[in-house]
């Protein structure tokens, strides 16, 4: 447990000592128009990016710190808003506001948030990866299929996919962090993923965490959150990252 706080007292000092104040833009996507908050490194760059997806409360207070975090260790990151302003506190608005998204308006959002990565003059448009928890797992995964420049995606207790025609799109190497305990995403499913990965000479890496459910990595799981399990898991995505994007 001392660990544990001491973890989280450098967390909350990192955070104190923030690159940069958080934007709110906006950017195309389709006909329409996307929207996110970008947080800003230390420096003229060019700097690694990052797109950081939100679970399916919303853009809140916790995700927009872990894309803080992220600015503090010298990415671009941008933390998209698929719900355009809209942000849950209960399971039942969650689930209608992420019933209430289609899948390809979400994917939209998020491949034209990568191409306004790629323009910004900070941003190096060759380092670029993405990282989401929950729906946001789910929606890095259909990211890094779609969005053939990215570089590195990290994938929290999302949903999967199997077929192989739609995996080997993917160029990215995969991070993925489930919970052994999780039925919404139970271990069959992330070994099956794992195995047609492997099958087509994709670089992947996955872990499973035997004791732990969904959204075991969230604080604000007060019945599910496992901060030893959750220490792990930010460590292997923060690895991952500095050896793939080379902050």
């Amino acid at each position: 447990m001392k660990t544990i706080r001491t973890m989280l007292c450098v967390f909350g000092l990192l955070l104190c000592m923030g690159a940069g104040a958080q934007q709110a833009i906006t950017f195309p996507s389709g006909d329409a128009t996307g929207e996110g908050l970008l947080y800003l490194p230390k420096g003229a760059g060019p700097h690694p990016a990052l797109i950081v997806i939100h679970e399916w409360w919303g853009l809140n207070d916790w995700v927009k710190l872990q894309a803080q975090r992220y600015a503090n260790e010298g990415y671009v990151a941008l933390a998209v808003d698929l719900y355009h302003g809209k942000v849950a506190t209960d399971p039942e608005l969650a689930h209608e506001l992420s019933r209430g998204l289609p899948q390809d308006q979400g994917v939209r959002d998020l491949t034209s948030a990568v191409t306004y990565l790629e323009r910004r003059k900070d941003v190096a448009r060759n380092r670029i990866g993405a990282v989401g928890w929950c729906m946001g797992g789910g929606f890095a995964l259909q990211l890094a299929m779609a969005s053939p420049h990215l570089r590195a995606v990290a994938i929290n207790y999302g949903s999967l996919a199997t077929d192989k025609a739609a995996l080997s799109r993917i160029h990215a190497a995969i991070l993925g962090n489930f919970g052994g305990e999780d039925r919404g995403i139970p271990p069959e499913a992330v070994h099956a993923f794992e195995a047609t990965m492997r099958s087509l000479g994709k670089p992947v890496d996955i872990k499973i965490y035997s004791d732990a459910g969904h959204a075991f990595e969230n604080p604000n799981n007060k019945m599910g959150y496992r901060p030893a399990d959750a220490a792990d898991a930010l460590g292997r995505i923060d690895r991952f990252f500095a050896d793939k994007l080379e902050p």
